[in-house]
C-alpha cells in the first residue's frame, strides 16, 4: 500500500504507544492532524506499521493516512534526527542572509537538506515560510524560533544543540 523506501520499523512499545494515542479519536476523521502530530512524538516517523495502527485505530484507510501525511511538508514519513532544523525558505529570509546561514549550518553538520546526521541527532529540512518575516531570517529547531540569524548565530545554536544530552 505505501511505497517501500519509507517503510521502517517501529518499535512493538512505541505502535501500542501509537494505537493509545488515535483510539481515543475512533471516527473523527476531522481529528487526523492532532492525531499524528501527537504521534510523531512517540515515533521517529510515519512509517507504515504506524499509518497502519492510526488508520485502524481511527476506522480510516490507511491509503488515506498516508496520502495525509505526505500532503504536509511538516509531517514526514522518513525517520528524523533528535532535533528537525527547519529553515524558511521565503522572499524576506532570502533577502537577509538564509542562504549563508543555510549553508553553514549544513558545512557543520556535514549533511545536506532532506539528510540526517549519522547519529540520528540531525535532520535539515526546507520549509516555505514560518510566519514570522519580522525576524528573519529564521529557522525551527523541533518547536523553538530563532530569528535575525547570520552565520554566527547559526554556528553558536548548533554548538549549543550538540552539547545538549550528549
Amino acid at each position: 500500500m505505501l511505497h517501500n523506501q519509507y517503510s521502517f520499523t517501529t518499535s512493538p512499545s512505541a505502535l501500542v504507544q501509537v494505537a493509545e494515542i488515535a483510539s481515543n479519536y475512533k471516527g473523527q476523521q476531522d481529528k487526523l492532524m492532532d492525531v499524528i502530530i501527537a504521534v510523531q512524538k512517540v515515533v521517529p516517523s510515519l512509517a507504515e506499521d504506524v499509518a497502519a495502527v492510526i488508520a485502524r485505530e481511527m476506522g480510516l484507510s490507511q491509503n488515506h493516512v498516508y496520502s495525509f501525511v505526505t500532503f504536509y511538508e511538516y509531517l514526514s514519513v522518513k525517520p528524523h534526527g533528535k532535533y528537525t532544523i527547519r529553515m524558511c525558505s521565503s522572499a524576506p529570509c532570502h533577502v537577509r542572509g538564509a542562504k549563508e546561514v543555510m549553508e553553514t549550518i549544513i558545512q557543520m553538520l556535514g549533511i545536506n537538506i532532506g539528510e540526517t546526521t549519522p547519529d540520528d541527532r540531525f535532520t535539515i529540512e526546507v520549509c516555505p515560510c514560518l510566519g514570522i518575516c519580522d525576524i528573519s531570517p529564521v529557522i525551527m529547531i523541533n518547536d523553538e524560533i530563532y530569528g535575525d540569524l547570520n552565520p554566527e548565530k547559526a554556528r553558536e545554536l548548533i554548538k549549543k544543540y550538540n552539547r545538549e544530552n550528549v
